[in-house]
């Protein structure tokens, strides 16, 4: 499981901007405006040699009791409970708070390990803007600047020291590892009882039931599975207690662990952000994944038009996944989506030969070259695999670098179609060959 590191600290210390700097992305809102994060925001670490979850919370203000800086303080602590390790935050050109030494208390009570990061160093000398800091007694701190990445790299290798290297099982012999996913009370423990023949998990008509992810090792059709029955995903803000909002990182870290992802959406609820989140970070983590909308015995035609509907129109970017339209609770179609675990499993570690994968990519060049960058245009010159679930196809060339993002789109799908890869995303990416006579 890759390790979560949760960004703690007083408002406006610069928490987010940290969390955008670690994920790369500009997920968290960032401005000069203390309050601003209210949810916790999860996002996958793209910084350092190992991969990791990020959290980031809101302004941690302990102290108050009531209203809406209360439900933040709430936020952050149940953050903390999720925590492998904490990024206590401080500001270094505001100097040493109350504030922080009430947090820092917290944190030591937490039993939770924790790095102490003095953020806003830009410009000034480390061992100054550090030295107050000493006296809340978390080591040594690291002066970092979150807008400008000064020392976050440092900061993030002592974090993940003590964790292990990352292994990956591409030659599981095991079987496939499928996580069922999906927003509260859609079905996920009915699914994997109806695939048992027994009530191996807790169904009830209560959102929220299952509490944490729940692996079941079973034998079907002669193949070994590993299912991983998760808590629903429920919208942040919905729900204030924080055994359930712990199992949030739980689903996130099935999803990481699974071969396979299997999405169950209501067929009687509209499709929502939600679903498309849970989607959108099963896409990101580069897992295969098969669409179950269940309790389709219970709708009547015109809502079966409208949820295709929606999902056409909300989930367009699972084009490479199969969907099935089932009743868990009575059996209905439940084994033919096994059946898609299977071929998308399959499809995740497929083998691919480097001379096919070229003659592959030569006739995508000649349907669709690559469009010129100036007066020169791209050369795409042979394809080899460099990995599995997913596949990662790696191109070599030259003047890579100037390929658009909808010409990898284009060479991703031309992939999939030519060797019928089904159920699972498809990533290319480039090296451009280096040109030894030109100047350093």
């Amino acid at each position: 499981m890759k390790p979560t590191l949760v960004i703690v600290g007083r408002p406006n210390v610069g928490k987010s901007t940290l969390f955008n700097r670690l994920t790369k992305s500009r997920d968290a809102l960032v401005a000069d405006q203390p309050g601003l994060t209210r949810d916790r925001h999860y996002g996958h670490g793209k910084m350092g040699r190992k991969p990791f979850l990020v959290v980031d919370t809101g302004g941690f203000e302990p102290q108050i009791k009531a209203g809406i800086v209360a439900e933040m303080a709430k936020q952050a602590q149940t953050a903390i409970a999720e925590a492998d390790i904490l990024l206590f935050i401080v500001d270094g050109r505001a100097g040493l708070t109350a504030q922080d030494a009430v947090i820092a208390d917290l944190l030591r009570r937490s039993g939770r390990p924790v790095l102490l990061a003095v953020n806003k160093a830009e410009g000034m000398d480390r061992a100054m803007v550090s030295a107050e800091f000493h006296e809340l007694g978390f080591g040594e701190p690291v002066p970092i600047s979150g807008a400008h990445g000064e020392g976050v790299r440092e900061l993030i290798d002592l974090a993940l020291d003590s964790f292990p290297e990352p292994t990956i099982d591409e030659d599981d012999h095991d079987g496939p590892r499928v996580a069922i996913v999906g927003r509260p009370n859609v079905g996920k423990s009915t699914l994997i009882n109806a695939w048992l023949g027994e009530e191996r998990v807790i169904a009830f008509d209560m959102p929220g039931t299952t509490r944490d992810a729940i692996e079941i090792p079973f034998e079907k059709r002669g193949k070994t599975y590993t299912i991983i029955d998760t808590a629903g995903l429920r919208r942040k803000g919905r729900v204030f207690e924080a055994i359930e909002k712990f199992s949030v990182v739980k689903t996130l870290q099935a999803i990481e662990h699974c071969n396979v992802v299997v999405l169950m959406v209501d067929a009687a609820q509209e499709i929502s952000d939600q679903d498309a989140h849970i989607a959108g970070f099963a896409i990101e983590a580069g897992r295969a994944l098969v669409l179950a909308v269940n309790k389709w015995d219970a709708v009547d035609a015109y809502r079966r038009d409208q949820i295709k509907t929606d999902i056409s129109r909300k989930l367009n970017f699972l084009g490479f996944a199969t969907t099935h339209f089932v009743s868990a609770l009575n059996g209905q179609g439940v084994a033919g989506i096994l059946t898609s675990v299977d071929k998308a499993y399959a499809a995740a570690m497929v083998k691919l030969p480097t001379p096919k994968l070229t003659r592959a990519l030569i006739a995508a060049v000649e349907r669709q070259a690559p469009p010129r960058h100036g007066l020169s245009r791209p050369k795409l010159r042979y394809a080899h695999q460099g990995g599995s679930n997913p596949p990662i196809i790696v191109i070599h060339g030259n003047s890579l670098e100037h390929i658009p993002t909808s010409y990898t789109r284009f060479l991703e799908h031309y992939f999939l179609e030519t060797f019928k890869l089904s159920g699972t995303p498809l990533r290319v990416q480039y090296k451009s060959s280096h040109n030894p006579f030109a100047e350093p």
